[in-house]
């Protein structure tokens, strides 16, 4: 008998659920079945500005028309807030974070300045790096701006330094070791909530207990950032399997913001059924 997997689908609640989205979940809810596992529905909910109920309720209709079932209750970020403010200061306590009150246009600025220099600023897979204008203020000036609006930022040099075994192995792509130095000094905090993406996704896959984390291939490169936190707050360590990302007839990926065609308009508007919608998703 195959050893039981916990997989999860954590979609955001800022658009309807397309064609890649259905991928994601049936795959992650197929692997969990055939395993004899359980299969969990997450909310990913801290982007305040572009979250909506009604889009968490579609997300629940659409799964649900799917054929896909989960455990309940359905865990929320946005009821988490709590608990990543004390990974945070963990993290803290380590004295790996620090203020940073750079604006985009502070970071821009710097980076095109460092741009005219005779070597061209460092870039990373989301690229150009931070370039630590706030890792170099002094303890004076971080507490005299401390009203400001910030964000914190992981030292990655320091971060790196205390986490001497990131190995981490993929179901696609084998084990390897994380290389999180790539991305400087990523933001674990944003001055408009007070956690990132990397943070709260990587607390919430050890609070239930994911054992496989299942998510499209052009998220591998986060896990490098996900391991070393991991390492950092002395976390369980899953596997992964980033699959292969859904895309269009013209070869682009199904997205929110291009209006890729959504599930309730297959079902709705062309007349699909369940069945075949799942064939689509699959097939790809």
């Amino acid at each position: 008998m195959p050893t039981p997997i916990i997989t999860r689908f954590a979609p955001s609640p800022t658009g309807y659920l397309h064609l890649g989205h259905a991928h994601a979940a049936l795959f992650a809810h197929n692997l969990a079945e055939r395993s004899g596992g359980r299969f969990i529905l997450r909310i990913e909910d801290i982007d305040r500005g572009r979250c909506r109920p009604h889009f968490e309720d579609a997300i629940f209709e659409d799964l649900a028309w799917l054929g896909l079932t989960w455990d309940t209750p359905v865990l929320r970020q946005s009821d988490r807030l709590d608990i990543y403010a004390d990974a945070l200061e963990r993290l803290r306590e380590m004295d790996l974070l620090y203020p940073c009150f750079c604006t985009r246009r502070e970071i821009a600025a710097e980076i095109n300045n460092a741009a005219a220099a005779p070597h061209l600023p460092p870039t990373g897979p989301d690229g150009p790096l931070y370039p630590g204008t706030c890792r170099r203020l002094t303890p004076t000036d971080r507490q005299r701006r401390a009203p400001e609006p910030h964000a914190l930022r992981l030292d990655m040099e320091r971060a790196v330094g205390m986490a001497p075994d990131l190995a981490w192995t993929d179901h696609e792509h084998g084990t390897s070791n994380a290389t999180p130095q790539i991305f400087g000094d990523v933001v674990l905090a944003r001055k408009d909530v007070r956690t990132s993406y990397h943070l709260a996704v990587t607390v919430d896959d050890a609070a239930q207990d994911i054992t496989v984390v299942t998510r499209a291939e052009d998220l591998l490169p986060a896990t490098h950032i996900h391991r070393l936190i991991q390492s950092l707050l002395g976390l369980p360590v899953p596997e992964w399997h980033h699959h292969r990302l859904l895309t269009d007839a013209t070869g682009k990926r199904f997205a929110k913001r291009d209006r890729a065609v959504t599930l309730r308009e297959l079902r709705d508007e062309r007349g699909l059924s369940p069945e075949q919608v799942r064939a689509l998703a699959m097939a790809g």
